[in-house]
């Protein structure tokens, strides 16, 4: 899907997680509705760490997507997402 995806929003480090020196990735499940944003009551940590995850979400219901279509009809997609810090 990255690909399709049309904005970026990307995360603030934060401060603590800073201050912790904590790094990593945090994966996401995400669906992209029909109209290319991220359904935010259907978005899920897979994994990451604690202090960065809260980040990596309000950074990905930011982001924007080309709709997919089949046969000219749009499509929610289910899609995992990575964000690294």
């Amino acid at each position: 899907m990255q690909s399709n995806l049309i904005h970026m929003v990307k995360p603030e480090y934060p401060r603590l997680a800073m201050l912790a020196r904590a790094q990593g990735t945090v994966i996401l499940e995400a669906v992209i509705t029909k109209s290319g944003t991220i359904d935010p009551t259907r978005l899920r940590v897979i994994s990451g760490h604690p202090l960065l995850t809260p980040a990596a979400v309000e950074a990905v219901q930011q982001w924007r997507y080309r709709p997919t279509t089949l046969n000219g009809q749009a499509l929610e997609i289910l899609t995992t997402v990575t964000v690294n810090f």
